[in-house]
């Protein structure tokens, strides 16, 4: 990026022409379109051949801008995934992703001697991201977890005609991770360049994060998240590090950021099937309200389990469970456990240990969030329109009763912020009615560790973990009743501060890392 000019200086003027130039013109002697774009890739292509041994060399100099784009593409990408880069040059960023399988493509056979000789356990091809199909990666089993093109849609002749050829690389769960330079930066580098502080660069496109969203759209994908960052690229003491953690995520500051980045999923390669669910049903002191839960709830994809986790309750809410369960039902399973731990969240993990279902669900015993309003749920992961559903209880009326109006407006300033905080929008953080698959919880559990046991409550565990793997997080409606049954077990002002200081906790964790 800020390369310190004076290893090779290569004259991009003075760069031979491709032979095959003088084939591509029409009869008037002008190029046709497709000659310009031909001669467009054939100039690329020679430009990076020249300039493949020298660098590795320049990226070293400049280690501070490439280690923050290593930094993000790791947050975003666990490690043993399979990941596949379009544009990989020497394979620096695609080795530093730790992948089970690891596959780089560039059209410059240069950069691809380079990288095979360095990094031997990974694949790498010379191929065209144009034209590539799945039988030139054979016999690579050709569907990967991660797509990823970094700095490299300007240098491509057709973006339209990559994305599209990206579709049979994808499965329903694969993301697609894009970075560019923001397009508000292109007289300040066009500076450097001059200037010596930045190698001269090959013509290009510039887009702006309007367009490359405008190109997904438009090639069958679905952005899921987009974010700019960075912008100091200069490791200047105490400056950058300010700059770059924390004000760069700023709102306004955050446009001037020089690294877009945009993580997409493709919706061609959609999953449809009958899937198993798994409810997990919380209940302390809901005696009440337990047979309800079972005659209200309906039956839920090609099989229903329904597992109450009992957590030191003081009435009869053991028993009953235990009465339920004797009694059976015919269309679904039932299990229940009892907590050694205390809280919604352990109870949440241990239902969610036990489950077997494909989808995993959570449903308060309250019932405050009505068993009817499920089906609802179910629908949107078995579409595949989302992955991880969240209930919002703020847009059909409600009680004063079931939400008195301060808990309403805490609820509102909370979905602001942790709207802000996941880079997403959410419109009821506080909604216990939780969705997602049992494959996707799984990677959260096994991730657990980058953000810690921070959680008393189970559902911020849920949505941190969520932004982290780039589900794609949407939110259902849902009727919001007051209870029937017994009291809350809420403590309003103390779990307000947790909340509180969960939201820095994220801010940490998610948006200025």
């Amino acid at each position: 990026m800020w390369e310190d000019w004076g290893v090779q200086n290569i004259n991009l003027d003075g760069m031979q022409k491709p032979q095959q130039e003088e084939g591509m013109r029409s009869s008037s002697g002008k190029l046709s379109d497709s000659g310009y774009q031909n001669a467009f890739k054939a100039q690329i292509r020679s430009y990076f051949d020249q300039i493949a041994a020298n660098l590795d060399r320049w990226n070293q100099r400049n280690q501070y801008y490439y280690q923050d784009l290593d930094r993000l593409h790791q947050f975003l990408i666990p490690s043993g995934s399979r990941v596949l880069e379009i544009g990989c040059g020497t394979g620096n960023l695609l080795a530093g992703l730790d992948p089970e399988v690891g596959v780089g493509i560039d059209f410059s056979q240069a950069m691809i001697q380079i990288a095979s000789a360095k990094y031997p356990h990974l694949k790498f091809y010379c191929l065209d991201a144009e034209t590539l199909a799945p039988e030139d990666l054979f016999p690579v089993e050709f569907r990967f977890d991660f797509i990823v093109l970094s700095g490299v849609l300007g240098h491509l002749s057709d973006v339209q005609q990559v994305l599209t050829r990206l579709h049979p690389f994808c499965h329903s769960r694969t993301r697609i991770i894009l970075t560019f330079h923001n397009f508000l930066w292109q007289p300040l580098l066009q500076l450097a360049e001059k200037i010596g502080q930045r190698r001269p660069q090959p013509p290009q496109s510039w887009l702006s994060m309007t367009d490359v969203l405008n190109l997904l759209q438009i090639t069958g994908y679905l952005p899921l998240r987009s974010s700019r960052r960075f912008l100091c690229p200069k490791k200047i003491p105490l400056i950058a590090p300010l700059l770059n953690r924390f004000l760069a995520h700023l709102p306004v500051m955050n446009h001037l950021g020089l690294t877009h980045y945009i993580v997409a999923k493709s919706q061609l390669a959609s999953n449809y099937r009958s899937y198993s669910c798994s409810v997990i049903v919380p209940a302390r002191n809901e005696a009440g309200n337990i047979r309800s839960a079972i005659a209200r709830l309906p039956q839920l994809g090609s099989h229903t389990e329904v597992i109450f986790i009992e957590g030191h309750s003081q009435d009869q809410t053991w028993d009953e469970i235990q009465q339920v369960i004797d009694e059976g039902h015919p269309h679904f399973t039932l299990k229940a456990l009892q907590q050694t731990g205390k809280g919604k969240g352990d109870a949440v993990r241990l239902g969610f240990a036990q489950a077997t279902g494909d989808i995993l669900m959570i449903l308060d015993a309250d019932l405050t969030v009505q068993p009817e309003d499920l089906p609802h749920f179910y629908e949107v992961i078995a579409t595949d329109r989302g992955e991880f559903v969240n209930g919002s209880r703020l847009v059909y009326p409600r009680s004063g009763k079931a939400m008195p109006w301060l808990n309403n407006w805490a609820n509102k300033f909370f979905s602001l912020a942790f709207s802000f905080l996941l880079g997403q929008p959410i419109k009821d953080t506080l909604c216990g009615t939780k969705v997602l698959r049992r494959e996707d919880y799984e990677k959260i559990a096994a991730g657990r560790n980058y953000f810690g046991d921070f959680d008393p409550f189970g559902d911020f565990d849920l949505l941190f973990g969520a932004t982290k793997l780039g589900l794609h997080l949407v939110d259902v409606p849902v009727r919001y009743q007051p209870r029937t049954y017994g009291s809350s077990n809420i403590a309003h002002f103390r779990e307000g501060l947790i909340l509180l200081q969960m939201c820095i906790y994220a801010s940490r964790k998610i948006k200025f890392f």
